[in-house]
């Protein structure tokens, strides 16, 4: 799996004009990799990720998927939200079998796969519940299994924690975590939580304030089998500072032309 895009940027219309949100975006993700892109609020992180989806498309520049340009979603590409978008009506073994059941996959087939993921993110004796039984972190798994079950060549995450508590979100850290180990899935998450994107990604790409411009890109050098505990360390914190005094310099940067605007 490679997943490139090359020279993108991305306009809406305004009464006032065209409002430019990305900015010459060049990125890669290659297949098993997790990649995290990180930005302060209004960095169109938000935008690029439905621009992968295939939801949106490009003012100009590429989108591609081991060389097949994106033009619009399609099952090669995952999603998963920060709301957890599940049918209330559905069980969860129904929610999860429905991308499949839409890609006309046999009843049998479907069932068996959903079962299989299911059991993945450890949801097995939840199968037949309905949504509204299940915690914050669960519809999450949920969605996550739903995503995985359509076997796509890249799960694309829009800050799917940022809705949680604080414990349910560490906990869910380390559970995507050790999913990604165990499947070897391919993944490119965005969030704001620059702790996250450090504990989770092997490469992280910073993204400036409105344009979203790629500021900075950088490679993780931590070890592969990651807990809580890591947080505690100098060279996650270093990581966490680094990265921190770049988003923070932007925002300054923006809030200083604002003023002097006004």
């Amino acid at each position: 799996m490679h997943l490139e895009i090359r020279n993108l940027f991305k306009h809406f219309p305004t009464p006032q004009g065209p409002l430019l949100v990305l900015k010459n975006i060049n990125l890669h993700v290659e297949s098993g990799e997790f990649v995290c892109v990180v930005g302060a609020s209004g960095s169109g992180k938000s935008t690029l990720l439905r621009l992968v989806a295939g939801l949106d498309l490009p003012s100009s520049g590429s989108i591609a998927v081991d060389g097949a340009t994106v033009t619009g979603p399609g099952a090669d590409r995952g999603m998963v939200f920060q709301r957890y978008t599940l049918y209330p009506w559905l069980t969860v073994q129904k929610n999860v079998e429905f991308g499949l059941k839409l890609q006309g996959v046999a009843a049998a087939a479907r069932r068996e796969q959903a079962s299989y993921f299911l059991e993945v993110v450890g949801l097995t004796e939840f199968a037949t519940t309905l949504p509204k039984e299940l915690s914050g972190g669960m519809k999450q798994r949920v969605a996550i299994a739903r995503a995985l079950a359509c076997q796509p060549k890249i799960l694309l995450m829009d800050e799917p924690f940022g809705a949680l508590d604080v414990q349910t979100k560490e906990t869910m850290q380390q559970f995507l975590l050790e999913l990604w180990q165990r499947t070897h899935c391919t993944i490119l998450q965005i969030t704001h939580d620059v702790e996250e994107a450090v504990f989770l990604a092997q490469r992280i790409y910073a993204l400036s304030a409105r344009p979203g411009e790629i500021e900075c890109e950088y490679q993780i050098e931590l070890p592969g089998d990651r807990d809580y505990r890591l947080k505690r360390q100098s060279q996650f914190q270093s990581y966490v500072a680094e990265i921190m005094d770049l988003l923070r310099g932007q925002t300054n940067v923006e809030a200083t032309a604002i003023a002097l605007v006004s």
